[in-house]
């Protein structure tokens, strides 16, 4: 196991109706809020008046930003910030998925920087402080609620790249299963294969001695999908959605990976596809995951072996490692394709057009990943597989 320090400084507020406590939270941090939401799917479902309502009963002065989009925009970004700047917003209050949460958290970082947001993700400038965010989360999928990453596209650059810093775990969070239950089925499928693709990252690396970590992460994999099967039977089962969501928050609030390290190539791949596609994230990881994994499968044969005994069921008896460990990937994609989430490039219109450019620069700043270190061709021949 590698050495460690550990912090995670986001108040978690879970349970059925907790929505109903956002307005007296964020009144504990002034009295005005930037109210960040998407393209009106709360607005369909209720929770935007309902969370309007809660806010105006504290007396509290609400601006808006609606519209984020799936893989959202430094534009949007922008947008926020300047209202932040010209009202004096005390708080950023963000409702949605990973997105909505992501957005809020730049624009709460921008709002506190003179120069443009974008510079945190070139490298030009550091997070050193954001305003205040509160996050309602609606789709269990990035973990964005309790941890200190943000994804942002640039529509102009075709790039979408990641911030991760201290700085940005939100202040507090609310999760409420009941605001996940009119999630559709197929939103639903890519929030999970998003979940269990967190795992992956931070399971499938070659740390020795990391017992606890393994048992954890196989804990949430186990446990997602089962209720995997029980939600995708009844959509709004409450406990399965409650069960999905904290698997969802604890597979990527830095917990399982302490001591152990995680390998991050897989989701910088499929930022590819998605800049350039627009693709859902989801699918995207659900394509490149199971290639990935025969990709890097002679490094740690044994960790996959595992993966496939604990998680899958499948006997060791009679087959050698990399027989099993290659089962456990074959029944992983199966698991993706069952659930209604797509396992190849033309299943979502990629041809091989595009390969060399992506791996190209998916490379550009150097080799991705730490079980197996990626290069442009490695980058590329992945791709090549998953088509």
């Amino acid at each position: 196991m590698l050495n460690f320090e550990y912090q995670n400084p986001t108040r978690v507020i879970f349970g059925k109706d907790e929505t109903k406590r956002v307005g007296k939270e964020c009144k504990k941090y002034g009295e005005k809020i930037l109210f960040i939401y998407g393209q009106g799917s709360i607005k369909k479902t209720g929770l935007y008046d309902k969370i309007l309502s809660l806010l105006k009963e504290e007396g509290l002065l609400v601006y808006e930003l609606g519209g984020v989009k799936p893989n959202p925009l430094i534009s949007k970004v922008r947008e926020g910030v300047e209202i932040c700047k010209q009202e004096n917003i005390d708080l950023v209050l963000a409702v949605g998925g990973g997105s909505v949460l992501d957005t809020g958290k730049i624009v709460a970082l921008g709002a506190k920087y003179d120069g443009d947001p974008w510079d945190f993700f070139t490298g030009k400038a550091e997070p050193k402080e954001k305003l205040p965010l509160a996050c309602v989360l609606t789709l269990a999928a990035t973990g964005s609620e309790m941890n200190r990453n943000a994804v942002i596209s640039n529509e102009e650059t075709q790039e979408k790249l990641a911030v991760k810093h201290p700085v940005l775990f939100p202040d507090f969070s609310i999760l409420d299963p009941v605001n996940t239950l009119t999630v559709p089925r197929e939103h639903t499928v890519y929030g999970i294969v998003d979940i269990i693709a967190h795992v992956f990252e931070q399971y499938f690396h070659p740390v020795p001695e990391t017992p606890l970590q393994d048992r954890f992460a196989e804990g949430i994999m186990l446990t997602l999908i089962e209720n995997t099967h029980r939600v995708l039977k009844k959509l709004d089962d409450y406990d399965a959605r409650a069960n999905i969501m904290w698997c969802s928050t604890l597979a990527l609030n830095h917990l399982i990976e302490a001591g152990a390290c995680g390998d991050f190539a897989t989701h910088q791949i499929e930022h590819e596809l998605s800049a350039l596609y627009d693709i859902p994230h989801g699918a995207g990881l659900a394509i490149l995951f199971p290639q990935w994994m025969k990709y890097v499968i002679d490094v740690i044969p044994e960790k996959f072996a595992q993966f496939a005994e604990r998680v899958w069921g499948i006997s060791r008896e009679g087959k050698d490692v990399k027989e099993v460990a290659l089962a456990g990937i074959e029944r992983t994609k199966q698991w993706f394709s069952e659930i209604g989430a797509p396992v190849s490039l033309k299943e979502v219109g990629i041809g091989r057009e595009n390969l060399e450019r992506m791996a190209e620069h998916a490379t550009r700043l150097g080799p991705l990943g730490y079980t197996k270190k990626l290069y442009k061709q490695d980058v590329l021949n992945i791709l090549e597989m998953s088509l």
